[in-house]
């Protein structure tokens, strides 16, 4: 069933599958502990494997971006989408997380700074830290594996990016700890700093067709509250044709058109990174501000080489053990749709889109290989 329309195209047994879902999460979350800390105090290593027993397959999932999903993208230039990951899974991937701790790298050194020192966003001195390799550790990588093709978020991808999306960036967990910086303003289709057009970041909407040239995705790991800081974006400044005004990529002019959306763990953002963007400092003493950055693009589009650095060619080794066929199409290098490139279906299958044998046959003759 196609959802375009949430007001129109939703039969009266998905809406209320879909409201029992929300009140479901609601209840979880209510009864979870504030802090990723404190659950680990009531959670064996055990349960790990338990934890997720309300898969993703098991709920319903619009077929295809909504309606208001579209227009709110296109307004903004991002959207937050509530209740990706369930309480479950935000545990279990904080527990993962938890184990691999020793191995962020904080960015202590002043060419690794990600803000001005004694501006809003630079905080009380320490650097963000950076986990990687957040794919490559097999089992242990099965609930951010998931977000690669978790059928909440593959109609919003095929919206934004089209159909034979794929991961441009490798992607890491964004740790602040209190009074850890932020990241000062930037990115924009139009430079935030300079003026200049960016096409490698462009966002485009021609003939109601939007396309985003790189589209974040931060998965958050813990509740983003009011004041609390991290990720801020401004508003519409996709659309923006001028660079910004003096100080403000730092957060000490107009701070009023700089918005740090409010969300809980599990919920995802997405954002042009044409949309300019940055994070606050992290005010909360009680928590580690934790997220997943992931970075996606048309099938065409590209930014990242990772898929060509590694074993003579593709991403790391590791990161393909424990694949769905969903989940492995979208770490295809890029190139175009009908060069035999997999495609998500909406119903979560995968088809080859392909030219004819035949011209397949001629280019084998012509350049010794069916791909020109």
């Amino acid at each position: 069933m196609s959802h375009t329309n949430p007001s129109s195209s939703f039969s009266s047994e998905d809406d209320a599958a879909l409201k029992t879902n929300r009140h479901l999460t609601t209840a979880r979350r209510v009864q979870s502990p504030a802090t990723h800390l404190q659950i680990l105090q009531t959670t064996t290593t055990e349960s790990l494997s338990t934890m997720a027993t309300a898969s993703p397959e098991t709920k319903r999932y619009p077929t295809e971006m909504s309606d208001d999903e579209r227009y709110l993208f296109d307004l903004n230039g991002y959207i937050v989408v509530r209740g990706v990951l369930t309480p479950a899974e935000v545990e279990e991937a904080n527990q993962v997380i938890d184990r691999h701790a020793h191995e962020m790298v904080e960015r202590s050194d002043d060419e690794l700074r990600n803000a001005v020192q004694d501006t809003k966003l630079y905080g009380q001195g320490p650097g963000r830290k950076d986990l990687g390799r957040v794919l490559e550790w097999g089992p242990e990588s099965r609930v951010l594996k998931s977000i690669l093709a978790h059928p909440r978020l593959v109609p919003l991808f095929h919206g934004i990016l089209g159909k034979g999306y794929h991961m441009d960036h490798l992607p890491f967990v964004l740790a602040q700890d209190h009074g850890a910086e932020g990241f000062q303003l930037h990115g924009g289709t139009v430079d935030c700093q300079t003026g200049e057009y960016n096409p490698h970041l462009a966002y485009t909407c021609h003939h109601g067709m939007i396309r985003s040239a790189l589209l974040g995705c931060n998965v958050m790991l813990t509740d983003h509250n009011a004041g609390d800081g991290g990720f801020c974006v401004v508003p519409g400044s996709h659309k923006s044709n001028f660079k910004m005004p003096r100080g403000m990529m730092d957060g000490e002019t107009y701070s009023e058109f700089i918005v740090q959306p409010q969300t809980k763990a599990g919920d995802v953002v997405l954002f042009s990174e044409g949309t300019v963007h940055g994070a606050m400092a992290w005010t909360n003493p009680k928590v580690q501000r934790r997220s997943c950055l992931y970075r996606f693009a048309p099938a065409t589009n590209v930014y990242g080489r990772s898929y060509f650095g590694h074993d003579g060619g593709g991403w790391p080794s590791a990161m393909y053990q424990d694949l769905t066929e969903a989940q492995r199409a979208v770490l295809e290098p890029p190139y175009a749709n009908r060069l035999d490139r997999p495609n998500i279906q909406s119903d979560g299958t995968v088809q080859i889109t392909t030219r004819n044998e035949r011209k397949k046959q001629h280019d084998l003759q012509v350049f010794g290989t069916k791909f020109f």
